[in-house]
Order: structure tokens, then C-alpha cells, then sequence
């Protein structure tokens, strides 16, 4: 007979344990939160595959990738938050209560805020497991000034691999690079191409895929293997950098949250997924720069956000939403805006059985676009017996129209 999943219930389950969700874990915990991260393998993430972090403000001799994130599990750690390291199955965000399913537990959560990053592309080469961070890199701003007066291979010839390749060059005293199409044949932008080409730091291998990597305690060797002759060439390396893309781990969310093309999630400025109380931060996101750093940004005001998104369901359900009244919509910084607020003192004095309540969109449009699907502002919604039963936008907005739909 099949176990009964045990059911645990958070404020806020963050579903990743790398740079991103360690740091939206300190914001949530800080908040006294109650917060649990699940992480599938290894808390720390991708960051932990880096040799040495020089570009994380506050470190000016550097930092290795897992020492770094070690101190960010410590500090959520310190502020209460949970880890349960476990794959997680599913999702149901279709309700108030959010569900994360793993194998053996349900956990419900008020919010969610998805953390997964993203895993670069393998070569399926040969002994490549052995040697991630241990020689084979998949960040040159991370791990570029590692490599000065170094010779260095990178795989791949997309932009950014011919771009990563050239900012190799100003560290590496060599940078050669592999490439699976005939000469002359890249998949980078011409502009790129052309600057690469002209760079004499830089070697080009065409028609060549890796066959396996080599070394002892750490990556010594590459063996790449000509596609037209079938010959090994070994080349002797520093570090092997891997472009050949990254795969976002998204896809248990497919069909329930907005995702490019290339499975990354959309988000606004505030980290806010196209589901309420669901929030994404990291390499997961569709953004330009995936770097620790910029993890570190978007969970900090993902983390905000989700403290803000609880603090503002407890008012909709518990204030709002309860028996009869009236919420106006409004920005707080706009004059005219904050002249009606007069009319509803008006009305609040002559109906001493309805609530009047000021929804701010100034700072926040959380409230706003629970009460009204496009949050329009400014607007008063009119609620009887918990429900919305009126929308009064500003083009026939007035004291006399308020009155006549109470």
C-alpha cells in the first residue's frame, strides 16, 4: 500500500538552492517568513562549479564558487529558513494555496518563488563528469584572470562563445576553439566573427567535436577528434570552457507559467510570473547576464515582493473581501488622485456600515490587480457580502455614482 504523502505548510517554498534561492531565503527568513528551500542535488548550484569568484562585491581576494555559497547557506540558515534536498515532481498553482509535490511530501505555500537556474549544455564527451570544476569552466568573467598567461580551449562558436573567447584573450596568452563546421563557418554574428578572426591570440578548429577529456587530479588534456578524418588531436589546456548553451530547468512548469521559447520564465521588474504569488529570480529567467551577482538582485526583490504579496492577501481576504464596502484605487502621488480621498470620507461618515479602504498602487499594484484584472487607477470597487459586485473607473467616477451602487 502506497505511503500518504505528509503534508507541511510554509509562507513562502523557494524551489532551487543555488545563488538565487539561498538569497531569497535570507530576504523571506529575515521577514520571519516560515521558508523552506527544496533543491534537487547540491545547495550552492552551478555557482559551486566556478574555481574562483573575484567579481562578487565584498570579496577583493576573490572567493571560491562553494566557499561563496556555503556563507550564503549559513546566513539563511541563521534566519530560520529549512532545506529539504529532494527532487521536486510538480506544481498546482491554479489556487490560493500554492502545491509543490515532491516524492514523499506536499507542501503548501502562500507563495512561491522559483529558483531552478539553468544547467549548461554537455559535450557527453568522455569523462566529462570528472572534470566540471575541476578544468572544465562554463564562465569566463568568472573564471578568466584564473587563466592569465594560460593556454585555454573553448568549445562552441556561437556569440557566446566567440565573445567569452575574446575577453579570454586578454587574460590567456592563448585561446584556441573548437568549432563543428568547416572553415570559414560560425554561429555567431558577423560583427563577432570578423573581430575573433582578426584577434592573434586566437586559433580556430574546425570540423572537430571532443572525443574525452584527460588528467589526473584536474583536466590536463582535451581529445578532440576531426569530423572529415576521423584523427585525435589532443590539445593541452589550462581550463576548458563549454559555450555550447544553457538548458533552463523549467520544465515542470510548462503550460502553468509564461516561458520564452527557450523555456526561460518571464518576469517583470518585480520578479512576478504571469501567476499571483508565484515569482521567479536567477539564471531561470529570461534577463541578459546570469552571473551570481545578478541571482543575488533578482531574489532580493523576489523575496520582497513575496513578503509584500502575503501581507497583501492577508488584507484582501481578512479587511477587503469581508461583508460590505468600497476600495479605491489610486496613486498616492498624483494630486487628483488624492482629492477624492475627501468624497470618501464623506461617504464613510454618512454610511457608518460600509468599510472605505485606500489601495495605494504607488509603491505596489498587487491589491489593485487582485481587485480589478488590469488594477485601472484610478477606480472604486464596490463589495457586497465579500463579493465584487461593481467597477467604477475614473470617466464616471463620483460620489453621486458611488452612492447609487451601495
Amino acid at each position: 500500500m502506497p505511503r500518504e504523502k505528509q503534508v507541511e505548510q510554509y509562507d513562502v517554498v523557494i524551489i532551487g538552492g543555488g545563488a538565487s534561492g539561498l538569497t531569497a531565503g535570507i530576504y523571506c527568513g529575515r521577514a520571519r517568513l516560515n521558508t523552506i528551500i527544496i533543491e534537487e542535488s547540491l545547495v550552492g548550484g552551478i555557482a559551486t562549479n566556478t574555481w574562483e569568484i573575484e567579481n562578487y562585491p565584498g570579496f577583493p581576494e576573490g572567493a571560491t564558487g562553494t566557499g561563496l555559497m556555503k556563507l550564503f547557506e549559513q546566513q539563511a540558515k541563521k534566519f530560520g529558513v529549512k532545506f529539504k534536498l529532494t527532487n521536486v515532481k510538480s506544481v498546482d498553482f491554479s489556487g490560493d494555496v500554492k502545491i509543490v509535490e515532491t516524492f514523499r511530501n506536499t507542501y503548501e505555500a502562500k507563495a512561491v518563488i522559483i529558483c531552478n537556474g539553468s544547467k549548461p549544455r554537455l559535450t557527453g564527451a568522455e569523462n566529462e563528469q570528472t572534470y566540471i570544476g575541476k578544468g572544465i569552466a562554463f564562465c569566463a568573467t568568472c573564471d578568466a584572470a584564473a587563466c592569465t598567461d594560460e593556454e585555454v580551449l573553448v568549445i562552441g562558436s556561437g556569440d557566446a562563445a566567440i565573445e567569452e573567447g575574446m575577453f579570454l584573450t586578454r587574460f590567456a596568452k592563448k585561446v584556441k576553439v573548437s568549432i563543428i563546421h568547416d572553415e570559414g563557418i560560425m554561429d555567431c554574428n558577423e560583427v563577432a566573427k570578423a573581430a575573433a578572426l582578426a584577434n592573434p591570440k586566437m586559433e580556430f578548429l574546425h570540423n572537430t567535436v571532443v572525443e574525452r577529456f584527460e588528467g589526473e587530479d584536474e583536466l590536463t588534456t582535451v581529445v578532440l577528434k576531426n569530423l572529415k578524418t576521423g584523427k585525435l588531436i589532443p590539445i593541452d589546456c589550462f581550463t576548458c570552457f563549454l559555450f555550447i548553451g544553457y538548458i533552463p530547468n523549467t520544465g515542470i512548469y510548462k503550460g502553468i507559467i509564461d516561458m520564452t521559447s527557450k523555456g526561460y520564465i518571464i518576469t517583470n521588474e518585480n520578479m512576478e510570473t504571469n501567476v499571483h504569488g508565484v515569482f521567479a529570480a536567477g539564471d531561470v529567467r529570461e534577463k541578459f547576464l546570469r552571473q551570481v551577482a545578478t541571482c543575488v538582485g533578482d531574489a532580493a526583490t523576489a523575496g520582497v515582493m513575496a513578503e509584500k504579496y502575503i501581507a497583501e492577501s492577508e488584507i484582501y481576504e481578512q479587511m477587503i473581501m469581508k461583508g460590505n464596502g468600497i476600495a479605491y484605487i489610486y496613486d498616492a502621488s498624483n494630486s487628483d488622485h488624492r482629492e477624492f480621498l475627501e468624497e470618501l470620507e464623506e461617504i464613510q461618515k454618512e454610511y457608518k456600515d460600509i468599510c472605505c479602504h485606500k489601495v495605494d498602487t504607488y509603491k505596489s499594484k498587487g491589491l489593485a490587480k487582485r481587485l480589478c484584472k488590469h488594477g485601472h487607477c484610478p477606480s472604486v470597487i464596490i463589495i457586497k457580502n465579500g463579493h465584487i459586485v461593481k467597477q467604477i473607473t475614473e470617466e464616471s467616477l463620483s460620489k453621486k455614482t458611488i452612492e447609487e451602487n451601495l
